[in-house]
């Protein structure tokens, strides 16, 4: 029988985090007792991959609301207003963001109005939004033969191992998290780029996170663009950018990673945006690269 919690077999990545889980197929029924498995193995590894799932979209967001309740991507309202959807979006599902590195006429290039072929800096998920998602779940459909590899960073552990005064001097601090680029880079359709502090369009977040269902603290960094994309509230500029500067040299350290670098249509990453940052190698943009996302569980970060 299919997705029965006694044949889920999960491989640990022996990095600082990431897992494969084998024995499941999201184009059948989940039960509850197989859906608590995955989440106790979600909460243990921050990041799980499926391999071979020949699914739907359809199934896809049933897949998602097994770790949470499948939302819209925030970004979508944007391209809305502009009248224009990333990645050719047709899909039928408005849960599903199309992320291509498609141009209009469906050729590929490096750059276009959403993450094109280039790189994709560090960042957490939706953080420009007063209540980011749990997790995202994103799925491979055409993939290019080298390139494009994602990897993640375990924001637990970069907690746990900063400096005790730096701990003390970052308790209750908040950051402003500017929702005008995408993680390209790229400006938003119908936005202006900031200037000043007062320009900063977005919510202040904690910089460290209680996590709701573990209950371990993380850094939550988020995202960060050329300034003031991102301050400490309340302190001065140099102030800000100097402590700044240090905590995401810190979280980005490769002892803290582990990538994915072998893609192939069908893959499935699900990963937990309370507590991982991710980021994605630029690849030539000669190939198609074609993956759909969903965005699950949306939430208010919980200062620790």
């Amino acid at each position: 029988m299919t997705n029965l919690a006694k044949n889920i077999k999960i491989t640990p990545t022996g990095g600082p985090l990431g897992a494969e889980v084998r024995g499941v197929d999201f184009s059948a029924p989940v039960d509850d007792a197989t859906a608590t498995a995955l989440n106790a193995a979600w909460s243990e590894h921050l990041v799980l991959l499926f391999r071979d799932q020949d699914i739907s979209d359809a199934e896809h967001i049933a897949a998602s609301a097994l770790f949470g309740e499948p939302a819209v991507a925030a970004s979508r309202s944007y391209h809305e207003k502009s009248g224009v959807l990333p990645g050719n979006d047709v899909v039928k599902h408005p849960e599903i963001a199309v992320i291509s590195n498609l141009g209009p006429d469906g050729v590929p290039v490096m750059e276009n109005d959403g993450l094109g072929s280039g790189e994709v800096v560090w960042h957490s998920d939706n953080s420009y939004i007063p209540t980011p998602p749990a997790g995202s779940f994103l799925r491979a459909l055409e993939v290019p033969p080298k390139g494009g590899s994602t990897s993640f960073t375990n924001q637990y552990l970069a907690y746990e191992t900063l400096p005790d005064d730096v701990k003390a001097r970052i308790a209750g601090l908040y950051t402003k998290q500017d929702s005008t680029r995408n993680s390209a880079g790229v400006l938003r359709p119908g936005v202006t780029a900031p200037e000043t502090l007062a320009d900063v369009t977005g919510p202040d977040h904690p910089l460290v996170r209680l996590h709701s269902v573990t209950g371990r603290k993380a850094l939550y960094l988020g995202r960060r663009r050329v300034f003031p994309s991102q301050f400490i509230i309340g302190w001065d500029r140099a102030e800000s950018e100097d402590l700044l500067d240090f905590l995401w040299n810190h979280a980005t350290q490769a002892k803290f990673e582990w990538g994915h670098n072998d893609w192939r249509p069908g893959d499935m990453l699900l990963w937990d945006n309370r507590c991982v940052m991710h980021h994605r190698d630029p690849h030539a943009g000669t190939h198609r690269r074609i993956m759909h996302r969903t965005q699950l569980g949306r939430e208010k970060p919980i200062a620790a």
